[in-house]
């Protein structure tokens, strides 16, 4: 049965090309299926999402938690189109749309998580910033075939449910007037969210920043509860079996903050689980209770007459929200903040420091390093450098190549390049 909530527009890809005839997919389902069999996707698997990857089997990566949000955007788009409400059986939100954003949404993240993201952003000060969703955007539109770096050709639909934030760097800097530390996209890359908004330009109510980064479409917007979802329940249950959210080290922050904590409080409920060694029951039953939170209501906007993908709002239970900012508050200040994480974090700093330094002296810059032209990245990799007509282009090639290495990949290299009795000429492979 044709879903009516969809049309042309939401279909249409950048090339113009047409769907592969006698294709048994929708192009929602290609647009997935593309993320999924991506070097991009898989290296999520050795990327930090709490804890460094690799530091044991259980704990989650940027992949396993890109597969938690999935499931949970999927299963919204399912609870929101029960019976009763705004949509119906040919008429509802794309359960492979949501899908694929959401196992995209991570894409561009760089290793070391959110630290290595504020280092690289740091480092290209200069050439325009980086960010974590503005790489996912350079990902799937000009990277992520490598062969050729010509992006996946996405929908317009599915390139939309990504954008999270809609303004670009040099409009945020002259706005605040500062250099901006985060949720941008790179100037370079107006003409996809041009593409994205269907020429359409911002009113005056939607100056850039929050305003504006608060205009997402339907899909935006579940991927985005479905990673808040995952982020306040999930990665606790990793702080918890890490030894990092203990019962007296809750209660006493409870206490501090003057939270309640009493038996059936968010915090209550929490720590009963834990004495119980019951704390993954308690998130996957917090995850149905936040799922079932969700509802939609109507909106009336700029673009809501061009497509149903803005014609509605999705609202979460005010409570159900407020427990979510408090679980993620609770781990933020005793996890995130905690020593231990804190010197992981400065390591990675320092290894994309070092990394950055050589590598923009090689390969930006242009000068010899002690009078030699040392050959420090693959050849493909160091051909495309050497071929761009601008340093800021130079530059931007160097942070994707730093930006797409697992926090493996860039320990090695920082061994092979500064450890001398690391390394061998078959570790240079990889």
């Amino acid at each position: 049965m044709p879903n009516r909530f969809y049309g042309a527009f939401d279909t249409e890809r950048f090339s113009g090309k047409q769907e592969i005839p006698g294709d048994f997919r929708s192009p929602f389902q290609v647009d997935r299926d593309r993320v999924l069999h991506t070097p991009a996707f898989r290296r999520l698997q050795n990327k930090t999402q709490v804890f460094w990857s690799g530091e044991y089997d259980f704990y989650r990566t940027r992949l396993t938690h890109s597969l938690e949000v999935a499931q949970i955007g999927r299963s919204i788009c399912h609870w929101l189109k029960a019976p009763g409400g705004l949509l119906a059986d040919d008429y509802f939100i794309d359960p492979d749309l949501v899908e694929a954003a959401c196992l995209s949404h991570d894409l561009g993240h760089p290793p070391f998580g959110h630290a290595g993201e504020r280092t690289l952003n740091f480092l290209m000060a200069g050439y325009g910033g980086f960010e974590g969703n503005a790489q996912t955007l350079r990902l799937l539109t000009e990277r992520i075939f490598s062969a050729k770096r010509t992006g996946m050709d996405p929908t317009r639909a599915f390139l939309d449910a990504v954008l999270k934030y809609k303004s670009l760097w040099t409009e945020l800097k002259t706005t605040t007037g500062e250099l901006p530390e985060h949720h941008f996209l790179y100037d370079f890359q107006h003409q996809w969210l041009d593409w994205a908004m269907g020429g359409h330009d911002f009113p005056a109510e939607y100056p850039p920043g929050k305003e504006r980064d608060s205009f997402k479409s339907i899909e935006c917007q579940i991927m985005d509860w479905a990673d808040d979802t995952a982020y306040s329940l999930n990665d606790l249950a990793d702080s918890v079996r890490a030894g990092f959210l203990r019962i007296e080290r809750i209660e006493g922050w409870a206490e501090k903050r003057g939270e309640p904590i009493s038996e059936g409080t968010p915090l209550g409920e929490l720590v009963t689980a834990i004495r119980k060694r019951k704390v993954d029951p308690f998130v996957g039953s917090r995850i149905g209770k936040y799922i079932r939170s969700a509802s939609l209501s109507a909106d009336v906007n700029f673009l809501s007459g061009t497509s149903n993908r803005y014609g509605f709002r999705l609202n979460v239970d005010p409570a159900v929200k407020a427990e979510s900012k408090l679980f993620k508050k609770l781990a933020f200040e005793n996890v995130f903040l905690s020593p231990q994480l804190k010197q992981l974090e400065h390591k990675g700093n320092h290894l994309l420091h070092r990394l950055w330094d050589v590598l923009e002296k090689r390969y930006v810059s242009g000068d010899s390093i002690d009078g030699q032209n040392f050959q420090l990245l693959p050849e493909d990799a160091a051909m495309e450098i050497e071929q761009a007509d601008s340093v800021e282009k130079k530059a931007r090639l160097v942070c994707d190549f730093l930006a797409g290495m697992t926090d493996g990949y860039a320990a090695r290299m920082y061994k092979r390049l500064f450890t001398p009795d690391f390394g061998s000429i078959s570790d240079l492979i990889g």
